[in-house]
């Protein structure tokens, strides 16, 4: 039996420095303990990706890579690193697709309720010939997005971090005529009100006091 194509998966992920990470949550948190929780759930991310087997995996970090957290996971898993560049959310997501030189899927940390098995259904999505696959959020953004060819037009000028990103991605996806799929909607962690949800996941305890 032939070896599955390789899938890469690059996460994007902020160093878990206070007052520059998680920001919306330090109303809530603090700003030490919403650093915590972004190194954790960087963590659980990567962890995720690994267990995904689906191919590489590249942590993409900002402001740089240096942070011991990040040297910490790359000592830990079988993983590279690189600094994201400047720019916004969409040159970011088409630096991580164009880098790979094949079929990637983009992540971010904020969304715990990812397992492996999304992941590989995502994969196997443009294995399968599609040429796009989108995981939507719950608030109308996305929280995977993954392409065989990477499409510039996809990310310039969105207006990132609002309810409409995911209809409008659907948008340019039809106009430009590609076929994608969306596998499944889930849910992510920005606001104060979805600090919650955590608790479910034993994300939450340690950072809520």
């Amino acid at each position: 039996m032939a070896a599955a194509e390789p899938v890469t998966i690059a996460v994007l992920a902020k160093a878990p420095v206070a007052g520059f990470a998680k920001t919306r949550l330090i109303p809530a948190l603090g700003a030490a303990r919403a650093a915590r929780l972004q190194a954790r759930l960087t963590e659980r991310t990567v962890e995720t990706a690994c267990a995904a087997a689906t191919g590489p995996v590249t942590v993409w970090a900002t402001p740089d890579e240096a942070h011991a957290a990040f040297q910490t996971l790359r000592t830990h898993r079988k993983i590279e690193l690189a600094r994201q560049p400047d720019g916004d959310l969409g040159a970011r997501i088409l630096a991580a697709l164009k880098a790979s030189g094949g079929p990637t899927i983009v992540i971010g940390t904020d969304c715990p309720a990812m397992m492996p098995a999304h992941l590989r259904k995502a994969a196997d999505v443009l294995r399968g010939g599609a040429d796009a696959v989108v995981c939507p959020a719950e608030d109308g953004g996305y929280v995977l997005i993954g392409m065989r060819k990477p499409l510039p037009p996809l990310f310039a000028g969105m207006s990132w971090s609002t309810a409409e990103v995911m209809e409008e991605t659907r948008r340019r996806l039809r106009y430009h005529r590609l076929a994608w799929q969306e596998p499944v909607t889930l849910w992510d962690v920005d606001l104060p009100e979805d600090l919650p949800r955590l608790r479910g996941l034993g994300l939450l305890d340690e950072f809520s006091r």
